[in-house]
Order: structure tokens, then C-alpha cells, then sequence
């Protein structure tokens, strides 16, 4: 409850409603409170007319707490509506069977077990049981409302047998002909049905609402009244006035207390966010803890004939009943609790589609069934730029719509399945009427931009692997292997499209990932070498510096050059140990040329991945340092594809290495961005002019005016400049005439170990 804002002076209505409504509730209960106390002293002391200020002091305080509950209805949000409205229901029914109780004691001698009463105080219990059932923390279904209910049920039931035993066990006097006065003995056990439900509803879900901590407290003297009260009339000695008879306005003076509690702050039912906690193992067992002890009362109840009292046989066949009804109920929540899970388990939640479990269970049972087997294996191209650019709610709403697609396509064709990701698959088997080469162009189709999706940058498009089970494949596994193959050589050739797996590319696969597995040995076992290419001054022909290329002795293919396996390093993540070994042993190498030829330096490449690492630094320093080598001595060779997607951090890394002395190279200039501005930004110390411009030089004279601008360029950054690939003395004479400082390749010596510095290649 809350109020709009306005000036002090002029309080809004709303504000006054409340201010009145909290007046009328504090003043309700100061005068119920005052009734009760009045009702207490007289009882107590035994002063004439105590029956009658017993039953006036009732009816007011349950004439008050329906006021109290059903006001509240009206202030409370209107989740809450239906359960202070039959509390409401309960109490008005409470202070009517009161007034018809205290009527018909007063026209009469004894006390007025008549049915009229019975029907008002039963019906009472309904409307507060399914008040109960009607608040914030009780089951929502229907069936767990009725779970609960019999919960409540069967407890009470229970507790006849045995309250048969503990009150009217030996009591001779007990008038139980009359069978309205029998049944108004059951009240106890009504209550404790009430209690029963109660502690059901309130749960461990969440902390207890305060208002039902209060009815609890309620509930529990209505049970202590009317077992006291049974007592008492089953063995003649109640007498109307008695001070038990405080119980009752008491607990419905608590229910009006109640009233005077704020509603639960998710009693909207929004707040579905907390997993529900699991039940103690005592709230799971209580409908059924009280049964052992109504077994052992039938056989205490038992007469010397053998004979079975009426009323508790009748109770235990409705005890069998209930438990009946309360297990069939049991077991259908089983049922479906069995069938939810097997749809969380095999089912993929975000699209709705089979997940990779069923998947593979169904591609297990076709091939264990000899049925001919086909797997489509699709992958979504471009789908984390979606990801990055929208979001990941996006993301899924997009999910979900090529799954539509995807599922409509296949149609009846085929089982198409989400196995995770972006990554989907769709299960061919039997007599197919469609190809699976058929199928996956349905799917490229159907996954082609509608209208609005390139408007906004989506383009929904995928690579499809093909796989169809032969004598080839030992088991399902060996079948997705094949797909996915299938998949990256359909990724490779261009995306949005589809690849047969053959042999050729099983067998490329194959080789393939077995020299990943033996490279992640190499740099362990010692496979790896160095060997050094000079870099030539072309004006003295003297080799004072060369490039360490790193060469593979694979145990069983032999040397293999850069080129065969560097770019598996790059993609696997193993070209950060391969660098960090190339940069140590060439700095290695170059310490002992520097004995012989003091101003010789050696370049090391460096790719783009190690560039990227803060580590780096630290790499090259503990190189240096354990090599004795000079920092000046040592020069980084890096691609302009690597210098141009760095980062600001990247540029950093670079100018702090320049500050240690290190020389930067960009290595293959002309063939990436060429962009002036990074040249600027970059701490770069040299230029090398990429082979495929010094291969045409005689032969092209654009080669020609391309080397020689970039030489004057590099004059005019001040940067050094070398010449790759020179292999003729035609280029030897152009790149010398152009003015070209160094020069390298095969004319001047081909990769070899480290004794070629300090040689004169004139």
C-alpha cells in the first residue's frame, strides 16, 4: 500500500483511506483484545452468568475477525483475495454457529449437539481448508491440491482410532448413542487435519508468511479446545462457562491479528527464479507417520467379543480409501514426473527439437538394426558474430526460427536433431525417398535470408557435412567423424554449401590430426632444428646477420619444412612453445656467431598469436639473458596481417621492446594493408620487400617502380631495408641498382647451420 505524493497540508485520498483503515484495525483489536480479557476474568473467577459471557465474548471476536479478513481482502493484492475472503467465510460461519449454539443452550437444559450446529461448524472447516489451499505458498494444480488435502485427510483419520483409545477407552458414562454427539466429538481430528494442511502448504520453499505462523498458532489451540472439550463431555464433566472455552475467541482473535501483516512481497507469483528446495524427509513422511500408530489403536480398541467399535472400522475403511486415492495420485505424478524428465533428458529445451542423447540413441538403434544409415551434419556459419552483435537473446530467438526452417525442410525425411551450439545433425535411415545430397539443399534453401534478415545483418547460411554408414565405419562415432570431416572441407570451400566425406578427405582428415598428435611431441623430443638463411649487405657482400627457420625431423615423414606444418601450429595453438624455442635457440645461435663477428644479429619471426600475449616481453628478455646475448642483436619479424589487428596494447608491447633495444621487421611488405598510418605508429626498424615483387623485377616493370618506392619510402622512414627472394643475379643487379641496402635468398645461400656469418657472399 502506498501514496502518490502531494503537500504536507493536503494528505490524498488514498493516503487517508489508510490512515483511516489502520485507525479502524488497531481500534478492532483493542476492543476484541478487551472482550477476551473481560471474558478471561470472569471465567476465571467463576462469576454468575460465565456461560453466557462465554459465548457473547466468542461471537464478538469472531464477529470482529470477519470484519478484520474481509477488509483485508479488499486492501491486499488480489492473489491474496480468495484466501482472506474464505477466512472471512470461516469466521462469519464461526460467529453464526456461536449465536446458534448459545440460542439453542439457552431455550434448552444441556449442551446443543444438534445438527443445525454441526452442519454451521463443518461447513467453517471447508471454507478454512480450502482457505488454506488458497494461500500464496499452496500448490497451484489441482492435483497438488488434492495431494495435500488427502495429506490432511489421512492424518485425521489416523488420529481417530487413536484418540478413540486415549479418551473413551474405560469411560462407561460416555453418551455416545446419539450420533450428532459422536460426530461432534470428531472436530479434534478436523483440526488437526486443518494443521496438517497447513504445514504442508507453508513448505520449505520459502520463509514462512508471517500471517500463517499466526493461523498455525490458531490451529494449534482450536485442537488443544476441542480435545480438552471431548475430554471433558465424554466423561460428564464440561459445563458451559468453562474457562477452556477461551481457546476459541483466542484463536480467532489470532486469525484477526493476522489480518494485520503485509502480503509476501512475490505473492504475485512473478518470482520464478529460486529452484524449489527438496522436502525434509519428515514432511514427506507425515500423511503417513500417524498410520502405524492407528494400527496398534484398532487392536487396543478391540472389545472382549472381538468386536470392532462402529466407528472405528468405519474410519479405517476410509483410512484404506484415502491412502487408496492418495497413492493412485502418487503414482500419476510419477508418471508424469517420469515423462518430464525424459523430455529434459532427450529433448533440446531452446528449440524443442531431439538433443544429441536421443540423437545418438536413435543412430545406435538404426545401425543395430541393419538399416541403411546417412548423417547430415550442419553448422551455422558467421553464428557468435550474431552472438557479439546482437546478443545472445537474439541469438536464441534466431535458434529457434532456423530450427523451424530446418525442421520443416527435412520434414518427414529424416530425424533432425540440435547436438549443441549452432551445430545441428539430421538422421537419414531406411528407404528413403530423398537423397541425402537432396535434403541438404532443402536445408541451404530453407536457411537462405527471408525478407528483413539482410536488413539487419543476419544471415542465417551453414556448411553441411555427409556421411553414409559403410563397411568403413566400426561403430556410430566412426559416422559423425566422417560428417563432421565433411563439414570443415564444405567450411573450406566457401560455406553455404555441402561435402560428401570420401576416402581423399577421410584420409586427409586422418593425416591431418595425426600430425597435430606428433607435433605436440616435437619441441619434447627434440625434433625441432634451426637452421639460418643470410641476409647479405649488398654493397660489401659481407653476412652479418641471417633468419632462423625453424625445420621439423618428423620421425617417419622426414624434414618437413615450414610451410608443411607451421600453419597446424597456428590453428592447434602450438606455434606459442614452437616460438618460444625458436627465439631462445637463435638467440643461442647468434651469442656464438657474435664471438667471431661482433655486430652480427639474427631475426627471429614471430607469429601473430605470441604478439598478442603480454608474456611476450618476458620471452624474449629471459632469451637474451640466458643467451648473453645483446638486445640489439636480436630482430622480430612480424607479418603486416599481425601489426595491422593489433591492438592499442599490441602497439605498447611493441614500443616497450624497442625500448629494450629489439629491432621490429615487418616482414613481407606489400602483400597485406601497406597502410602509411601504421607505419607511423609503428616502431618498426626495417622494411623486408616481399619475394613476390623481387621475382619480377626485369620482367615487370611495375615490380621495379614497386621495389623501388618502397625502398625510397623506407629511406624516408628511416628504416632499413631488405630485398626477399633473390635468386638471380638479373634481380642481384635490379635490387642494387634500386638502391636496396641487404638482400636474401637462394642467389646468396640457402637455409643452412650458422657458419655462413661472417662470410663474403660478394
Amino acid at each position: 500500500m502506498s501514496t502518490a505524493p502531494a503537500p504536507p497540508t493536503r494528505p490524498d485520498s488514498a493516503g487517508r483511506h489508510a490512515y483511516a483503515t489502520s485507525r479502524t484495525g488497531r481500534g478492532g483489536l483493542l476492543v476484541a483484545g478487551s472482550v477476551l480479557a473481560v471474558e478471561a476474568a470472569w471465567l476465571f473467577a467463576a462469576l454468575p452468568g460465565a456461560a453466557l459471557v462465554s459465548d457473547l465474548g466468542a461471537l464478538l471476536v469472531a464477529g470482529w475477525a470477519t470484519f478484520a479478513c474481509a477488509g483485508v481482502a479488499r486492501r491486499h493484492p488480489a492473489p491474496l483475495w480468495r484466501f482472506w475472503t474464505l477466512l472471512a467465510l470461516t469466521m462469519g460461519l464461526a460467529a453464526l454457529g456461536r449465536a446458534v449454539w448459545t440460542a439453542q443452550r439457552l431455550a434448552g437444559d444441556g449442551l446443543p449437539h444438534t445438527p443445525i450446529v454441526g452442519v454451521i461448524f463443518t461447513l467453517g472447516i471447508l471454507t478454512g481448508t480450502a482457505a488454506l489451499l488458497s494461500a500464496p505458498s499452496a500448490p497451484r494444480t489441482a492435483v497438488g491440491r488434492a495431494r495435500t488435502l488427502l495429506d490432511g485427510v489421512i492424518v485425521a483419520l489416523a488420529l481417530v482410532p487413536m484418540g478413540w483409545v486415549l479418551v473413551f477407552r474405560g469411560v462407561a458414562a460416555a453418551e455416545l448413542t446419539d450420533p450428532a454427539r459422536t460426530l461432534g466429538l470428531l472436530f479434534p481430528m478436523f483440526d488437526l487435519m486443518q494443521l496438517t494442511i497447513l504445514v504442508a502448504v507453508s513448505g520449505p520453499a520459502r520463509p514462512m508468511w508471517r500471517p500463517m505462523s499466526i493461523l498455525a498458532v490458531s490451529l494449534t489451540l482450536r485442537v488443544v479446545a476441542d480435545v480438552v472439550y471431548v475430554s471433558l463431555v465424554a466423561r460428564a464433566d464440561y459445563a458451559a462457562g468453562h474457562p477452556i472455552d477461551l481457546c476459541w475467541p483466542l484463536s480467532y482473535l489470532l486469525i484477526g491479528l493476522a489480518t494485520r501483516k503485509p502480503p509476501p512481497p512475490d505473492c504475485d507469483g512473478a518470482d520464478d527464479t529460486a529452484d524449489s528446495p527438496l522436502p525434509p524427509w519428515w514432511r514427506v513422511a507425515l500423511p503417513y507417520l500417524p498410520v502405524g500408530g492407528a494400527i496398534i489403536a484398532v487392536v487396543l480398541a478391540r472389545r472382549p467379543t472381538g468386536q470392532t467399535p462402529q466407528l472405528v472400522f468405519v474410519t479405517m475403511m476410509a483410512l484404506l480409501a484415502a491412502l487408496a486415492v492418495r497413492q493412485g495420485l502418487a503414482a500419476n505424478e510419477n508418471l508424469r514426473l517420469v515423462v518430464r524428465l525424459r523430455r529434459l533428458a532427450y529433448g533440446d529445451q531452446l528449440t524443442g527439437l531431439p538433443n544429441r542423447l536421443l540423437f545418438n540413441r536413435r543412430l545406435r538403434l538404426a545401425l543395430r538394426e541393419g538399416r541403411p544409415v546417412a548423417v547430415l551434419l550442419l553448422d551455422l556459419d558467421g553464428f557468435k558474430q550474431v552472438n557479439d552483435r546482437f546478443g545472445h537473446a537474439t541469438g536464441d530467438t534466431l535458434l529457434t526460427g532456423l530450427a523451424a526452417r530446418m525442421r520443416a525442410a527435412v520434414d518427414d525425411d529424416g530425424t533432425i536433431a540440435r547436438l549443441g551450439g549452432d551445430e545441428f545433425a539430421v538422421l537419414v535411415e531406411g528407404d528413403r525417398q530423398v537423397s541425402p545430397e537432396r535434403l541438404a539443399e532443402r536445408l541451404l534453401d530453407a536457411l537462405r535470408p527471408s525478407e528483413g534478415e539482410e536488413d539487419v545483418g543476419v544471415h542465417p547460411s551453414a556448411s553441411i557435412g555427409i556421411a553414409e554408414y559403410g563397411p568403413q565405419h566400426a561403430s556410430h562415432s566412426d559416422l559423425l567423424r566422417d560428417a563432421d570431416i565433411a563439414m570443415y572441407a564444405a567450411k573450406a570451400a566457401g560455406k553455404s554449401a555441402y561435402r560428401t566425406c570420401t576416402p581423399a578427405l577421410r584420409e586427409s582428415a586422418v593425416t591431418r590430426a595425426e600430425l597435430i598428435a606428433d607435433l605436440r611431441r616435437a619441441v619434447d623430443e627434440e625434433q625441432l632444428r634451426l637452421e639460418f638463411q643470410p641476409i647479405v649487405d649488398l654493397h660489401t657482400g659481407a653476412v652479418r646477420s641471417a633468419e632462423a627457420l625453424v625445420r621439423w625431423r618428423h620421425p617417419r615423414l622426414g624434414m618437413l619444412t615450414p610451410a608443411s606444418f607451421l600453419p597446424l601450429a597456428e590453428e592447434t595453438g602450438l606455434i606459442l612453445p614452437i616460438d618460444r624455442w625458436v627465439i631462445h635457440e637463435a638467440c643461442r645461435a647468434a651469442a656464438t656467431w657474435r664471438g667471431r663477428v661482433p655486430d652480427a644479429t639474427v631475426a627471429v619471426n614471430i607469429a601473430a598469436a605470441h604478439l598478442r600475449r603480454p608474456d611476450l616481453i618476458a620471452t624474449v628478455t629471459a632469451a637474451t639473458s640466458a643467451a648473453g646475448l645483446a638486445p640489439r642483436a636480436l630482430t622480430l619479424e612480424l607479418t603486416e596481417s599481425a601489426l595491422i589487428e593489433g591492438t592499442d596494447a599490441v602497439l605498447e608491447r611493441l614500443h616497450q621492446l624497442r625500448e629494450l633495444g629489439i629491432r621490429i621487421a615487418i616482414d613481407d611488405f606489400g602483400t597485406g594493408y601497406s597502410s602509411l598510418s601504421y607505419l607511423h605508429r609503428i616502431p618498426a626498424t626495417e622494411l623486408k620487400i616481399d619475394r613476390s615483387f623481387v621475382s619480377r623485377l626485369g620482367a615487370d616493370d611495375r615490380a621495379y617502380a614497386t621495389v623501388e618506392m618502397v625502398t625510397r619510402l623506407a629511406d624516408a622512414f628511416d628504416l632499413a631495408v631488405v630485398a626477399e627472394g633473390v635468386e638471380t643475379e638479373r634481380q642481384h643487379e635490379a635490387v642494387t641498382k634500386i638502391g636496396c641496402p641487404r638482400g636474401q635468398g637462394y642467389l646468396y645461400g640457402r637455409p643452412d647451420g650458422a657458419a655462413m656469418v661472417g662470410q663474403d657472399r660478394a
